[in-house]
């Protein structure tokens, strides 16, 4: 078995792409070391590509299930802390998940992301600022979330394409601010071959309620993240372990509606 692994390892040491060949390489070693490991059956190995087979064929502009794979693996959230270490003071990131969508509407400062929605409306608003508490103008704010129905509008065949989605600019001051829902808690698409891990292993489906966000500015990091309601259920065992306690936030009543301030802090780019 060791000289299989190296002969497969060995064939890819003519790849001119030094990255590529280190990944490759790296890959042929941690697999078969699996594979003995857990001495893999020809029955296990035949259900893993039926498994990815079936992925495959699931995913399309409005899901990616190879993604939800990687978040409910935890893959995600090692992929993201490798990549995203913050200073202290900035704010943290977590996973962009399966239901960003290319090309949201751009609107105005306080504007709604819905037209009609059966969620209770939340104003979320706050500032984008540098390390140094300085505002950050003109920096967009991409922001995403689901409904009532827990759903997000890419799943949901009756809302408008542009659902509880938006970007916007902040002002002169760094603030930004727009009208979305309270979100509640949700189950991660669990009719496919994830939901069939999930239940299989004794793991539920359950994210606690967040709103997502991408902050962008020129001279900065882009930053991926969640703002989580504080109160929500399934803070302590999110299906793809993205909750950060940087990230909680308190929704209070603002008479009709709800209110949650959440500030921004970007790091300078690289």
């Amino acid at each position: 078995m060791a000289e299989l692994t190296a002969d497969v390892e060995r064939s890819f040491a003519g790849c001119e792409d030094e990255r590529l060949r280190v990944l490759l390489q790296a890959l042929v070693r941690h697999l078969h070391a699996f594979a003995v490991e857990v001495q893999l059956t020809e029955t296990e190995w035949k259900r893993a590509i039926a498994a990815l087979t079936a992925t495959g064929r699931l995913t399309d502009d409005r899901r990616q299930e190879f993604v939800l794979w990687s978040d409910t693996l935890g893959l995600s959230m090692l992929v993201d802390a490798i990549a995203h270490p913050k200073p202290d003071g900035a704010t943290e990131s977590t996973v962009l998940g399966p239901f960003w969508v290319e090309g949201s509407p751009e609107l105005e400062y306080g504007d709604a992301i819905f037209t009609s929605a059966a969620g209770e409306p939340a104003r979320v608003h706050g500032r984008v600022l540098d390390l140094g508490g300085s505002p950050i103008a003109n920096a967009t704010v991409d922001v995403w979330q689901n409904d009532a129905n827990e759903l997000y509008g890419v799943q949901d065949d009756d809302a408008p394409e542009a659902h509880l989605r938006g970007r916007f600019r902040t002002r002169s001051d760094g603030t930004y601010a727009f009208l979305g829902v309270r979100p509640v808690p949700y189950r991660i698409p669990n009719d496919g071959p994830v939901g069939a891990m999930l239940a299989a292993s004794g793991r539920h489906p359950w994210r606690p309620a967040h709103i997502h966000m991408i902050i962008a500015a020129p001279g900065y990091e882009t930053l991926t993240t969640h703002i989580f309601d504080a109160e929500s259920p399934y803070l302590n065992d999110d299906a793809v372990f993205a909750v950060k306690p940087s990230l909680l936030r308190r929704f209070v009543r603002d008479g009709d509606r709800w209110s949650v301030e959440n500030d921004i802090v970007l790091v300078p780019a690289p």
